[in-house]
């Protein structure tokens, strides 16, 4: 057995690299350098996959987590809010028994928490027996006292919780810090449990790795339980500060996930001491709010004024017993260090038990005797505010100066409660894949509890934070840092638990799907028309692109000339002076067009109308990716990186762009698949598309305006251009074979309302769509929106072809000139009295009828 253990630690050795940090305990290999029992199998299938191997399995690992969209937000970035998802392939892997106390001692932990929670906001006893500093609960700022004596459905404060533990040289965990109020983390670690298991399953099913199902089956079944209405069929909402949060993917991901609704503050109302969700059909019952955000912002009536992310309100609903929240407003008030330093004493008064995994050592500066011990060893402790504020960082005493130390400790003098002490935990280590090798860093676990009943539940994982270096004990993504999947380890075969579990009670079967609030379909709407606008710019440069090295051919000259005015009148290119083509040759001519153009595909400087769409697609995209299927969010998230940077190769960067904008029109087809097949029809899916017709009707109005010449040297070549970039020249040659004339053309691409690309067949569905839209009062009336769009209609019914290409006295195609503007008019009023009717968030009161 020895000589296998040496021979698998001489392998690993060799292949890998990996040379652990003296005076630090080492997470898979033991101090006399042997693998650890339990890391064993790991090691065995890493030398066997080898570091070629682990870098292809790789590769596909990080395609995964940009097809999925993981990111996190940066804040103060003046680069970009969000960035990818850091995860590591080696996961943290701890053993079986060694789990069951960490769980133990969390589960005891979260009890404990909850019970001085319930004492805080209730009888005080503590407070008043001596046994707790009442300075650390009346000054702190997350004290709410609108929330005193409110009472919480089955006395849970927290019905999540996780707690970031460290392990010490000597082997020994330790928590160092409590998350109370709107604990984040558990969906990352979800994310990362399904790129690991894509990326090395074999491994994954031969170690016998715990689910992380049951964790969130535990907790949907304790929301259920706190819901004080509808319990059979309850309405859950998860409350998010925004796109803009830290933590927004997860906010998405959980929604998804647990079935429930993401909402913003502004997407509820209170009504009558009770909670709506604002939507297009009325106003819809809350029983839960699942919030992400902390407790002073949820509701600005009560607790801070200044917050436009809360509910006005909620507070009372709440105390009034109509809606439950979780975790309990509140909860924050114990997540500052300081309490750590009375947690012993108050477990065998609340509990009467000891603490089974103690805080790292702490001490608040509040009382005399840990004051002098504070100043008297600055130079090995870690220094935080008592009630540390979003932007306050941790002072480390042993990376200061003597003059700033003796600084510290005068302030610390002048002001002793405001400070807390912590010891510098010397944080494990653990390898990461870096550079076709193994490196140590160093490494904070986040353990996730959820409420079961009368005890928790803790996920049998959890999220594993490394540091940026060596040199830093700072384990944050804001500050650099990666992560892993956590995996705990079974003695035998492991449960297939699944969220879909077999109902209790027989429902009435529902067809509802009006829980829309006019943020989201307002959002919808113009995805809708983004995807349209990128398309007709990929349709247009293609066409471009492809006639701009035919050899002299005047039908070219005269295509690429109406596909330029186009973009022209789009805004996609700048005026191009005349001066500057006067005299110049052919080739120079083509070679200044094609730059012009991969400038606008590649928006190499940021600037371009193009790269602006593409953008906003994206965003539009990312608030909406709970909306979405995982297929379609992942065709439409595949644009992140498309356009980024043209080929280095000169002379393949004409055909990388034409092969660029071929995919992206099979990726804008993919998602227009995915959303005609996968979206229920409902309200959502309706306003996507509106948008969606509604651009395409008024691009082609554009286009056609644009790009025929009544006067054209070749008005043919204008008209094969048009039919290209409509997706219409198969239909036309099938109907009138090689004969080009003006007025078949136009027929096909205004008035065909068979035509999926013609302006009448957009308003033929758009009028479709309006008569479907939630009515805004009880009228048998008409709506504007139907009037608008059945006057274009009709206008386009009624018209002859033949008419629109009579010349007038001028020589001009008056009748065609005066249609487009009637339809582009008519479409741009369209546009604005639907949002002026469904998206304008002031006007609530058009949401509030019952």
């Amino acid at each position: 057995m020895k000589l296998e253990q040496a021979a698998v630690r001489d392998d690993f050795a060799s292949t890998w690299r990996y040379q652990p940090l003296p005076n630090f305990y080492d997470e898979m290999l033991g101090a006399d350098g042997s693998v650890r029992p339990h890391w064993r199998p790991l090691i065995e299938a890493l030398n066997s996959i080898g570091p070629a191997g682990l870098g292809a399995r790789w590769q596909e690992g990080r395609r995964l987590l940009h097809d999925n969209g993981v990111t996190y937000n940066v804040y103060g970035d003046p680069r970009s809010t969000d960035r990818p998802w850091p995860l590591d392939p080696i996961p943290l892997v701890i053993d079986e028994n060694e789990w069951a106390a960490i769980a133990a001692a969390i589960r005891q932990r979260a009890a404990l928490l909850n019970a001085m929670l319930a004492d805080f906001y209730g009888t005080q006893r503590m407070m008043r027996n001596g046994i707790f500093p009442p300075e650390l609960v009346f000054r702190h700022p997350g004290f709410l006292r609108p929330c005193a004596n409110v009472p919480v459905p089955r006395g849970i404060y927290l019905h999540n919780y996780s707690a970031d533990l460290a392990r010490s040289p000597d082997g020994r965990w330790w928590v160092i810090a409590d998350r109370t109020q709107a604990p984040s983390g558990a969906g990352y670690a979800l994310e990362n449990r399904l790129v690991s298991q894509r990326v090395m399953p074999d491994v994954f099913r031969a170690m016998q790795v715990h689910r992380l199902a049951d964790y969130f089956q535990f907790n949907r079944e304790l929301l259920r339980s706190l819901v004080p209405h509808h319990h059979d069929n309850p309405r859950v909402v998860l409350l998010t500060p925004g796109p803009y949060n830290e933590t927004y993917f997860e906010h998405a991901l959980l929604a998804r996930y647990l079935g429930y609704t993401l909402v913003e503050g502004a997407d509820l109302t209170v009504r009558g001491k009770a909670v709506f969700l604002k939507t297009l059909g009325g106003l819809l019952p809350v029983d839960l709010i699942m919030r992400r955000q902390d407790d002073g912002f949820c509701d600005p009536l009560e607790l801070r004024g200044d917050s436009v992310l809360g509910v006005p309100g909620l507070v009372q609903a709440v105390r009034m017993g109509n809606v439950a929240v979780t975790n309990a407003l509140g909860s924050g008030l114990i997540e500052s260090a300081a309490p750590a330093a009375f947690l012993p004493t108050v477990c065998q008064h609340l509990l009467g038990e000891e603490l089974k995994m103690p805080t790292v050592a702490t001490w608040w500066c509040g009382e005399e005797e840990q004051l002098a011990y504070v100043v008297d060893n600055l130079a090995r402790l870690v220094i935080k505010r008592t009630f540390q504020g979003p932007n306050v960082q941790p002072v480390f005493g042993a990376k200061i100066s003597d003059p700033a130390r003796q600084k510290l400790a005068a302030e610390i003098r002048r002001s002793p409660s405001d400070f807390v002490a912590q010891e510098q935990v010397a944080l494990s280590t653990l390898p990461v894949w870096q550079d076709d090798r193994l490196a140590p860093r160093h490494l904070v676990l986040r353990v996730f509890v959820a409420a079961r009943e009368d005890s928790y539940e803790v996920m049998p994982g959890g999220l594993t934070r490394m540091t940026s270096s060596l040199d830093s004990l700072v384990a944050s993504m804001q500050h650099g840092g990666g992560s892993k999947d956590t995996w705990v380890l079974s003695s035998g075969p492991t449960a297939q638990t699944t969220l879909l579990t077999a109902p209790s009670i027989s429902l009435e079967v529902s067809r509802a799907t009006f829980d829309l609030p006019s943020r989201v379909a307002d959002n919808l709407f113009w995805l809708g028309r983004n995807v349209e606008r990128v398309e007709a710019t990929v349709r247009i440069s293609r066409a471009i692109l492809t006639r701009l090295y035919h050899e002299s051919d005047p039908a070219s000259f005269a295509g690429i000339a109406a596909g330029m005015r186009i973009l022209l009148a789009l805004g996609h290119l700048a005026p191009r002076p005349t001066k500057a083509t006067n005299g110049a040759s052919k080739e120079a001519r083509d070679a200044a067009l094609e730059r012009e153009m991969l400038a606008m595909i590649y928006d190499t400087d940021g600037k371009s109308e193009l790269g602006a769409t593409l953008r906003q697609l994206r965003r539009l995209a990312w608030l909406l990716r709970d909306r979405f299927s995982a297929d379609a969010w992942r065709s439409i998230n595949r644009f992140d990186q498309k356009f980024a940077a043209p080929s280095r190769v000169e002379a393949l960067r004409m055909g990388g762009a034409l092969n660029l904008l071929d995919d992206a029109i099979v990726t804008l087809s993919a998602f227009g698949g995915f959303a005609m097949e996968s979206m229920t029809r409902g309200h959502g899916w309706r306003f996507l598309d509106i948008g969606r017709r509604l651009e395409r009707a008024l691009l082609m109005v554009d286009t056609v305006h644009n790009g025929l010449s009544v006067r054209a040297i070749d008005q043919n070549a204008e008209l094969q251009t048009l039919l290209e970039i409509a997706d219409s020249a198969l239909t036309y040659r099938s109907r009138y074979l090689t004969s080009m004339q003006a007025g078949l053309v136009l027929d096909l691409l205004l008035l065909d309302e068979a035509n999926p690309r013609s302006v009448a067949f957009q308003l033929a569905r758009l009028v479709e769509h309006v008569e479907e839209l939630p009515a805004r009062e009880v009228s048998s009336r008409k709506s504007a929106e139907w009037k608008i769009v059945t006057k274009m209609l009709t206008a386009l019914q009624i018209v002859d072809a033949a008419e629109l290409v009579r010349s007038d006295e001028s020589g001009k195609w008056s009748n065609l000139e005066t249609l487009l503007a009637t339809i582009g008019n008519g479409l741009r009023t369209l546009s604005e009295t639907i949002a002026r009717h469904y998206f304008d968030h002031s006007l609530a009161s058009r949401q509030m009828s019952l």
